[in-house]
């Protein structure tokens, strides 16, 4: 484990707290509990933690249970690992007031209102009182700009996403289920030595396909279908995304035209996306692109997001909510139209923001060239 890189990261933590005005801060999202102390324990769901972090100037402390204590002694090299048999709320009271905590920031996104009902009347009848300080994406943000291991952990995921992608495609054909495919690309993911998937897979055919987020079901693949494999696979903690639309056969005139014409917008996009520029400028390059054509109705979400830890996690590239883009990035570049009742077509990349342009850092190459 790189414990330098880790003091580094609570270092910039700090900072961020005294800008805030907080004297400490409670972390539960388990990305970012993993981003800071290396601890991998994932929280099946939402009330259910495999532990905490509380951070201030001089303290880096580990909260969990008995489940737990052997594990994040083991991975959270730097962090004092505190085993708490009453509850999170007791455990808080009863660690706080030896900190000297006054003003304790919170995850606003991610503490349940039952437990902060709880925990601000508990923590208000300490003496002195702590204050509940609501704090907005602190760690997700410094999440955004990846450094060199996180940017090769990235890279090592999306090769081995590139791979499965690639015997998946060769897997396809007519009568195979959309399950089928998708429990196909689960036991290639595992096989290929990936802890998980990043996300439940996307397998969807025929007018299937015209919807974004299709749940695999037992509709068999057909001649002449358009396949939409939106795919991602979890290598040492950091995840993989790509997306690649497949015929069976040959496609209608109408398929051939939107496949084309979101193979066009997406390049246009990855040729100009780069550091500086504002997330809506670079999501208008290929939203524009498809409106040209005729199909921007049809073209609902965002061009991409960022990929980390998680998933979905910033940046995100939208039509809204613009934000300035950075060198050391990790985005997505997806552009899709959906028509309802005929199919849909969306391909995606990973790529990594330089100096220079951008990366590709996802390598499958199955394209349609009409």
């Amino acid at each position: 484990m790189d414990v330098p890189l880790f003091k580094e990261r609570i270092s910039r933590l700090r900072e961020r707290l005294r800008e805030k005005g907080v004297d400490c801060i409670w972390i539960v999202q388990p990305e970012n509990r993993r981003y800071l102390s290396g601890f991998r324990a994932t929280d099946l769901q939402l009330t259910e933690s495999s532990g905490s972090l509380l951070i201030n100037e001089h303290d880096s402390l580990l909260l969990t249970d008995s489940r737990y204590t052997e594990e994040a002694s083991r991975e959270a090299v730097g962090f004092a690992v505190k085993t708490i048999q009453n509850g999170i709320v007791k455990g808080l009271a009863g660690l706080l007031p030896d900190l000297g905590t006054r003003r304790l920031g919170f995850e606003k996104d991610y503490v349940t209102w039952g437990i902060h009902q709880e925990l601000e009347k508990t923590l208000g009848e300490l003496s002195p009182p702590v204050e509940l300080v609501p704090l907005d994406g602190i760690v997700e943000e410094m999440r955004e700009v990846k450094d060199a291991d996180e940017i090769a952990a990235l890279q090592a995921s999306a090769d081995l996403l590139s791979a499965v992608m690639g015997e998946i495609i060769d897997f396809l054909e007519p009568g195979l289920t959309e399950r089928a495919v998708a429990w196909k690309v689960e036991e290639l993911a595992r096989e290929g030595g990936a802890e998980d998937l990043a996300f439940p897979s996307i397998v969807a055919s025929g007018p299937n396909s015209a919807l974004p987020h299709a749940v695999p079901t037992d509709r068999r693949l057909e001649q002449g279908d358009a396949v939409v494999l939106d795919l991602g696979v979890k290598l040492n903690g950091y995840c993989s995304d790509m997306t690649r639309t497949v015929f069976l056969g040959t496609p209608s005139p109408v398929l051939k035209k939107i496949y084309r014409t979101v193979r066009e917008a997406q390049a246009a996009a990855i040729r100009e996306i780069r550091p500086g520029l504002e997330t809506t400028f670079v999501d208008g390059i290929a939203r524009n692109f498809i409106k040209k054509a005729g199909f921007g109705d049809h073209f609902g979400h965002g061009l991409g997001h960022g990929v980390g830890l998680a998933t979905h996690e910033g940046p995100r590239l939208g039509p809204r909510k613009p934000a300035v883009l950075k060198e050391g990035m990790v985005v997505t570049v997806e552009p899709g139209i959906y028509l309802p009742g005929e199919g849909g077509v969306r391909l995606e990349e990973m790529v990594l923001l330089t100096a220079g342009g951008a990366r590709i850092l996802t390598r499958d190459s199955h394209f349609y060239d009409w």
